[in-house]
């Protein structure tokens, strides 16, 4: 079973969600989010060492933040319908959001994250 994180922001001292996911065996990061009806507003899929994802057979929209190395995001899409494929150059980590979070939280480019152990 995949470890549950949270993601705080450093830029603004803030939790951005609690309830984090990390997919980091090869299975996890295959599924994903398949299969799910929705995300809750504090839920979240983390998939380290990724530059890209798809959002082939997907039931619900997502907001995704592409993360560097450092945790600074490089760059966000918002309301990401299904059968969509994204590949960011430079990034590290991707965070699978429920749509409008990334408004909600008033998340931006440039903007540094942590991921923080044991929070749930």
């Amino acid at each position: 079973m995949s470890r549950m994180v949270a993601v705080r922001s450093l830029t603004r001292s803030t939790t951005l969600v609690q309830r984090v996911r990390v997919a980091r065996r090869p299975w996890e990061r295959m599924i994903g989010l398949l299969g799910k009806r929705s995300l809750e507003p504090d839920e979240a899929l983390l998939i380290p060492h990724c530059r890209s994802v798809h959002t082939w057979f997907m039931r619900f929209p997502l907001d995704l933040v592409f993360l560097d190395g450092a945790g600074v995001v490089v760059r966000i899409l918002e309301h990401l319908p299904a059968f969509r494929v994204v590949w960011v150059r430079g990034a590290e980590a991707v965070l699978e959001l429920p749509a409008g979070t990334v408004a909600r939280t008033l998340t931006q480019r440039g903007e540094r994250f942590q991921i923080v152990e044991g929070e749930r």
